[in-house]
This record gives C-alpha cells, sequence and structure tokens, in this order.
C-alpha cells in the first residue's frame, strides 16, 4: 500500500515548519513544505496550486504556520484552505476550527463565553475609555487583535503624566482601531504553554523572563524550562483547549495571586518550547497521529 502524500503548509526555512517536515518526510519518504504566498486558488477548476503541484491531490495537509505574521491576510490564506476540505483532503488541523484562533478577540470571547478565566479585559475604539482602562488597572496591556509572540505589544501605566499616557493610547490606536486592553498582572516571572496532541495532556514548559522585561516571549530575552503543573491548571487549561478542537495545540496559562488565568490557545502551538523545556518531540508524535487519523 502506497505511504500517503501529506504536505506541509508553513515557512520555509523555520525551524518547526522543517522539523515537521522532516518527521513526515521519514514517516513517509515524501516532503512538501508550502509557502501560502505562492499558492493560487482556481475556483473555476477546483485547484489549489503549488508551483507543479495540484494540492488536491495530496492525502493530508498540515498547518504549522499560516504565515510570519499574523494578520486578517492570514484569514485570506485559510479560507483558502477550504478549497482542500472540499475536495477531501483531511487538513490538520480544520481550518474553521484555526480560523477561530488567529483573531484574537474571537479566542478571547469563546474563553469568556466558556466561563475560563482570564485577565480583566476592555475592548474600545474610544480613546477615552480607554485612557479609563489604564487608570482602573494601574497598569495595562495593549494588545494587536493579530499578533503572536507579544509582537506589537504595548506597556502602559497610569503613574505618569496623563499627556504621555494619551499620547501613548494615540500611537497604538493608530494601527489597531479596536483596542484590546488587558490588566497587567503580577506573575512569578513566567508563564506556562501546556501541550495537547487530539486533547491529550502531554506536559508543560514555562516560558521565564529575562529580569527587567515585562513579558516572558524569548524574543524579549526569556527562555524555556520544565514545568510540573498540578491537577488544577492541567483541568483548566484541557477545559480551555477542548473549545476548539484542535490537533495540536499550546494554552499559555499563568499563576497569579487570584488563581490560574488563560491568555490564549494557539492556533497552532510551540514545538521548540516542547522540544527545549520538557524534550517532546512533538514533528514526530504529531506525525504518527496523522498516519493513525489517515488509517482510520
Amino acid at each position: 500500500m502506497a505511504k500517503p502524500k501529506i504536505g506541509v503548509v508553513g515557512i520555509p526555512g523555520k525551524w518547526s515548519t522543517e522539523a515537521l517536515a522532516d518527521a513526515v518526510d521519514e514517516a513517509t519518504g515524501f516532503r512538501l513544505v508550502i509557502d501560502m504566498a505562492d499558492v493560487t486558488a482556481e475556483l473555476d477548476t477546483g485547484r489549489l496550486l503549488y508551483h507543479d503541484w495540484d494540492l488536491t491531490q495530496l492525502d493530508a495537509l498540515v498547518v504549522k504556520k499560516i504565515s510570519e505574521i499574523y494578520s486578517p491576510h492570514a484569514l485570506d490564506r485559510l479560507e483558502m484552505l477550504r478549497q482542500l476540505e472540499l475536495a477531501g483532503v483531511k487538513v490538520f488541523s480544520r481550518v474553521e476550527r484555526i480560523i477561530r484562533l488567529i483573531d484574537r478577540l474571537s479566542c478571547t470571547m469563546s474563553l469568556y463565553n466558556a466561563g475560563i478565566p482570564m485577565p480583566p479585559t476592555r475592548v474600545t475604539e474610544s480613546l477615552p475609555l480607554a485612557a479609563d482602562a489604564v487608570n482602573e488597572f494601574g497598569s495595562a496591556v495593549f494588545k494587536p487583535l493579530y499578533s503572536t509572540k507579544a509582537r506589537g505589544m504595548t506597556l502602559i501605566d497610569a503613574d505618569q503624566d496623563q499627556q504621555k499616557m494619551q499620547q501613548q493610547i494615540e500611537a497604538f490606536r493608530a494601527t489597531n482601531p479596536v483596542m484590546y486592553i488587558q490588566k497587567k498582572l503580577h506573575l512569578p516571572g513566567k508563564d506556562l504553554g501546556m501541550v495537547f496532541l487530539d486533547g491529550e495532556y502531554l506536559g508543560s514548559y514555562a516560558r521565564v523572563g529575562k529580569s527587567g522585561a515585562w513579558n516572558t516571549t524569548i524574543l524579549s530575552g526569556g527562555h524555556y524550562e520544565g514545568y510540573d503543573a498540578d491537577d488544577e491548571l492541567v483541568e483548566l487549561a484541557t477545559k480551555a483547549q477542548a473549545i476548539f478542537g484542535l490537533d495540536f495545540t499550546t494554552v499559555d496559562v499563568a499563576e497569579t495571586e487570584q488563581g490560574p488565568i488563560v491568555f490564549e490557545v494557539s492556533a497552532f502551538g510551540g514545538f521548540r518550547g516542547a522540544q527545549k523545556g520538557i524534550g517532546i518531540d512533538v514533528p514526530t508524535r504529531y506525525t504518527s497521529y496523522i498516519l493513525k487519523e489517515l488509517a482510520a
């Protein structure tokens, strides 16, 4: 029986994309990394073309990364992949499930509606109301609706000249008309990535912030460590990820003085954190899961 042809959507040259493509290649003898910037959807013929490949002829497609930078444009790329599902190609994770997580507000509202604890949050287009939120919170993180790894986030403190604060808010609003504002919580210098494959909890890693940095991201000098999450945290993260039904994901969780809170559920999940923090080879395990699903 011929082994399945599985394509990998991602960013050519990036570690996670290439590691997943390598794992697929090792298991199937087929390797195809797909850059969505070079894909054409032919709605008259039903084909989805990438160079010489008609992607509708693949057996499956796994989406590691849809774009280097999250934006509404990423949603358009995902919509193109729905053409594959119509043609019978299995996409991991299903397109409509990924779409719900690209927009930070969509993810937040789904978590909120399910009663998942999150930081106090305000969403507004009004400059005065945004200023009121900062003054109420004392310190607030302004987050773009489309971003990863804290890109574009701005920390604004109420304990400063009000005119300067207004200028900071206006500068953020210039590129983010809908302002997503969260209270900056006191965290113990780290937050957690809790890893799930097909809804099964695999383990947790911590992102430990660099001294003096207000966030824990690797881009800001943080590093990964293993973390032994207790039953309460695992139960919370399990409930959060189950809302979205992704094949693979990580849940960003933090422990606060008021109890654990969820920041977000990732559309694609972090391979490197799982490997460096807890030694889990996600590309190999994910590939094995995909092959099992295809054989079912």
